[in-house]
């Protein structure tokens, strides 16, 4: 059975699950997937989130304030460990840097708010889920500087090289892929898929965004994590039952979650 590290079922297109909820976790299931981590973007949709997935204790939460969000409720230690002492949080996140399309003066914000997170994190003593992209030094950095490794976590929808993974790696991070792996001009990104230790892999689909091929451009959702732990697994020179056997027990060692 499958995991998937990190998607965002609230934001999951239902339309060809007859727009049923149930209709979906119950697909997710027949496709292999035994457990799903759901990551919160911001405070405002969090709470209904979570009334989402409550029925489902094969569904963990996470709770944080994706780097892109600034509009919204600016999150602050007490509220994140108010939040995080549900125990069907499991970590922190998602969290961290980007720089893609940075306007002036929004990095500072970024760092504060990234900090704050790894804060929440030391102080609940749950993992933090980190999202970086095009901010390579200054998100290792933050995570050095706030004594991240105290308490770990997974780079998620991994895309950076393999420096800036071993960097991760050397900080007690898990490296997280998702459905990036199988597009055709991702062979960069798969070599470093080939070296990450393999108790320290994960897989993804980070739905519904950036579904695998078959179905890239078209919404993701978990059912399609088959297609990504394939990759990996030909990567590793696995077959897919002993990748999924891998992850498991990655999953429930960072995640401190029974099987």
């Amino acid at each position: 059975m499958l995991i998937d590290s990190h998607c965002h079922l609230d934001r999951v297109d239902l339309t060809t699950h007859d727009n049923d909820f149930g209709c979906l976790m119950r697909a997710c299931a027949a496709s292999g997937v035994s457990r799903m981590l759901c990551v919160g973007i911001d405070l405002e949709a969090y709470p209904a989130m979570r009334r989402l997935v409550d029925p489902y204790p094969e569904v963990d939460v996470a709770v944080g304030v994706h780097p892109n969000e600034a509009g919204g409720e600016a999150p602050s230690v007490e509220r994140l460990l108010e939040l995080a002492a549900d125990p069907r949080v499991v970590a922190i996140g998602e969290t961290g840097l980007d720089y893609y399309r940075l306007e002036d003066g929004e990095a500072s914000g970024q760092h504060a708010r990234f900090r704050t997170h790894i804060a929440a994190a030391r102080a609940c003593g749950k993992p933090l889920i980190i999202h970086t992209r095009q901010a390579r030094a200054d998100t290792i950095r933050l995570l050095r500087e706030e004594g991240a490794g105290a308490v770990g976590g997974v780079l998620h929808c991994f895309t950076e090289d393999w420096e800036m993974a071993r960097a991760g790696l050397d900080l007690g991070f898990y490296v997280s892929f998702s459905g990036i792996i199988t597009f055709k001009s991702a062979e960069s990104l798969r070599e470093v898929a080939r070296q990450v230790p393999l108790d320290r892999l994960l897989i993804e689909t980070d739905s519904p965004y950036l579904a695998p091929v078959p179905y890239r451009g078209k919404p993701n959702e978990p059912t399609y994590l088959q297609h990504v732990a394939a990759c990996i697994a030909d990567l590793r020179g696995l077959d897919v039952e002993r990748l999924a056997e891998v992850i498991v027990d990655n999953y429930s060692r960072l995640f401190v979650v029974d099987d």
